[in-house]
Order: C-alpha cells, then sequence, then structure tokens
C-alpha cells in the first residue's frame, strides 16, 4: 500500500472535519451570545462542548498527526520551499484560533462572554479567509 496516499487521503478527511468545526462553533456563538432562554442557553452549552471535545480536538489532532506524518515521508527539506513556509505559518494561526475558542467556550459555560453577536460573525470569517491561502499556496506551490 502506498502509506503516502493513505496519509494524504487521511489528512484531508481530518482537515475537513477540523475545517466543518472552525467554521461552525463561532457560529453557534453567534446565536449563544443572542439567546435569552435559559433551556436554550444550556442546550448551546452542550452543542458547543461536544463539538469541540468530540469532533474538532481529534480532528485538528488527526490533522497535525497526518500532517507530520507526511512531512516525514516527504523529508524536512520540504520547509525550504516557500508555499510550505505559508502553509505552517497558517496552520500556526488556525492551531491558535482553534484554542481561542476553546477558551470562548468555557467563557459561554460560565457564563462570562462578554462578546457580541457581531464580533462572532466577524471572527468566523478568520478560518475561510486562513482556508483560502492554504489551498492556493498548496495548489499553486509559489516559488
Amino acid at each position: 500500500m502506498n502509506l503516502y496516499l493513505l496519509y494524504k487521503s487521511l489528512h484531508l478527511v481530518a482537515v475537513i472535519s477540523w475545517m466543518a468545526g472552525l467554521l461552525y462553533l463561532p457560529r453557534i456563538f453567534v446565536y449563544h451570545s443572542e439567546a435569552k432562554n435559559e433551556e436554550l442557553l444550556e442546550t448551546f452549552k452542550t452543542m458547543e462542548r461536544k463539538l469541540y471535545n468530540y469532533i474538532m480536538m481529534p480532528a485538528m489532532i488527526l490533522s497535525w498527526l497526518f500532517g507530520l506524518l507526511l512531512i516525514h515521508l516527504l523529508g524536512f527539506a520540504i520547509f525550504s520551499e516557500l508555499w510550505m513556509q505559508i502553509k505552517s505559518i497558517a496552520i500556526l494561526v488556525l492551531t491558535y484560533y482553534h484554542f481561542f475558542l476553546g477558551n470562548n467556550l468555557k467563557l459561554f459555560a460560565q457564563n462570562n462572554n462578554q462578546k457580541t453577536s457581531k464580533y462572532f460573525r466577524i471572527i468566523n470569517e478568520i478560518p475561510t479567509i486562513l482556508l483560502i491561502v492554504i489551498v492556493f499556496v498548496v495548489i499553486f506551490k509559489p516559488l
């Protein structure tokens, strides 16, 4: 079996799952920050916790794992290429964003969120922009 293609396929599945969570969790935060009903607030807390812990966290870990396995197969010299440097920076920002969302999740769980729904609508664009950058640098591989 071709390990490169296996790892690449698993990496893509994990990244798609991770991106889905990175795009969906801030959208739930939008609705959570607008909610007034106590029962609805508790429902949002449950949705957020399960999305983060059961989908996003494993997907992020698997994205990193299979990405690192791909780098291992290709060789660390790949970091000398500009596209890989740009992709690496974007991935680090996405990872920071992931944990930033986790911090917001804790604030919501403690009923301490101070941010507006507009704030969450704006930050919801961050992973989209990074996704576009990553896809274009991987496909076009700028020198």
